[in-house]
């Protein structure tokens, strides 16, 4: 299945749209059955879209929420911390709390607390996955050569070396040295279980992740391209992140 392309006249206006489609989807799932599933990502490709899911209409007290990565060893403290992150721009600030919320604890024993997850998100069939693409064109945390096949739900993962420029890139660490070189993070297969994929992926510097995870083969060294095989992905795009791709 293609994936559909959404290009926005800038990110604000992507953001929106993002999480306008996610809110209807949420809400149709919770009347369908009573509850709804969703992940939630991380980064500055998602401050827009998670600014405007906070003010959609939304019954949050029937809603349980999943997270993608965390660093290994990573304190909820740093500036850096995924769960840091989460807490203050998305889960605070609801306007009602959740059903439910599974942080990635990176302070936790790597192999334990990816049992853990599994055994939860094995529980919770997924409706809604809110997520980016790297530089690198990671999925999650799935770096190139990203593992395919595995059926765990949450898995130990080494971060590449465009990876960690990528979060040093974005202010997350005053220096490269110290973007972590391990985290946990969701596996591929988990993320395609997913009834729904809205990604939000803006800016120049994501130009050539899009192009090549859209329009190129399907590869594991271009993980992201894996969602071309998903029956409900969207992207949206700014006309930077846009740019190459071909008419």
């Amino acid at each position: 299945m293609p994936i559909k392309v959404e290009i926005s006249p800038d990110k604000v206006v992507a953001g929106k749209a993002a999480a306008t489609l996610g809110a209807r989807l949420i809400r149709e799932a919770v009347a369908e059955k009573g509850y709804a599933n969703i992940i939630v990502a991380t980064g500055a490709s998602q401050f827009e879209m998670l600014k405007a899911l906070i003010g959609e209409e939304i019954p949050w007290e029937k809603v349980t929420g999943f997270h993608l990565d965390e660093y290994i060893g990573m304190s909820v403290t740093h500036p850096a911390s995924f769960r840091g992150y989460l807490w203050e721009r998305f889960h605070r600030a609801l306007p009602r709390p959740m059903r439910a919320f599974h942080y990635v604890d990176g302070e936790a024993d790597p192999a334990q607390e990816c049992v853990r997850l599994g055994a939860l998100i094995n529980q919770c069939p997924i409706d809604v996955c809110f997520a980016g693409i790297g530089e690198n064109a990671h999925l999650a945390f799935n770096d190139p050569p990203a593992d395919f096949d595995t059926e765990e739900a949450y898995i130990v993962v080494n971060l590449d070396e465009a990876c960690r420029k990528q979060q040093f890139g974005e202010g997350w660490f005053p220096t490269f040295e110290d973007v972590p070189k391990q985290a946990i993070s969701m596996g591929i297969r988990q993320i395609l279980k997913s009834r729904a994929i809205l990604l939000s992926v803006p800016d120049a510097r994501k130009a050539k992740a899009v192009a090549d995870s859209l329009q190129g083969p399907v590869t594991n060294l271009v993980p992201s391209s894996i969602l071309q095989q998903h029956p409900n992905t969207v992207i949206y795009l700014d006309p930077d992140s846009a740019s190459l791709l071909r008419k």
